[in-house]
Parts: C-alpha cells; sequence; structure tokens
C-alpha cells in the first residue's frame, strides 16, 4: 500500500489532470466541472445530476459518486494511475464513459 504522502501526490495529479480535461471538454458536454477544497464535481442540467469524485486516503483510493454508484479505484504502479480493479479502467476513460452514460451519448472523451 502506498504511504499517505505519496498517495496525496498521485491523487492531487490525477484529479488536477482530471479537471483540466474535463475543462476542456465542458465546451462539448453538457456539465460543468468544479473543484472545492480537493473534492471534484461534474454537475449535470439536463438529466439534472452531480458526480463527485474524493481523494480518500485512509484507504488509498479516489472515490467516484456517480450513476447511483461508489467506484473505488485504487492507484497502479504498472499503468501510474488510478484503475478499477474489477475491469483495470483508469480514471479518465472511466469518468468519461460515466458522463456519457448520463447523457446517453458517446460524444465525451477526456484525454
Amino acid at each position: 500500500m502506498l504511504d499517505e504522502l505519496t498517495f496525496r501526490k498521485h491523487a492531487d495529479a490525477a484529479i488536477e489532470s482530471l479537471k483540466k480535461s474535463l475543462i476542456a471538454a465542458e465546451e462539448d458536454g453538457d456539465f460543468e466541472a468544479e473543484e472545492q477544497n480537493g473534492v471534484l464535481n461534474i454537475v449535470f442540467d439536463e438529466p439534472p445530476a452531480k458526480f463527485v469524485i474524493t481523494p480518500n486516503a485512509p484507504v488509498r483510493q479516489i472515490w467516484i459518486s456517480a450513476l447511483s454508484t461508489s467506484f473505488k479505484l485504487d492507484w497502479s504502479d504498472s499503468v501510474n494511475d488510478f484503475i478499477l480493479p474489477k475491469d483495470s479502467t483508469p480514471l479518465k476513460p472511466l469518468v468519461a464513459r460515466l458522463i456519457n452514460e448520463h447523457l446517453g451519448t458517446d460524444s465525451t472523451s477526456l484525454h
């Protein structure tokens, strides 16, 4: 398991990178990304919803609350990213998939 300092460094970098990708994709998508105190929110007007992405230091995971589900991502040294353990989906592709599922499109991709 990562020590807390290493986890925070990886989590901060991952969330900052995700925020930049979301802001770049806002123009094409029907959502808005906003960060408050290290928590990243993705807010949708239509249909109304809010995804919450937050680092959870005690368990060294990034948690995503979206589509009435909790997704818990672990750090992977092999891909140098946080991944969903059940299928190894990295953070950005997972968030893009969740946004597309919510909006009923496949137009959002995060780089």
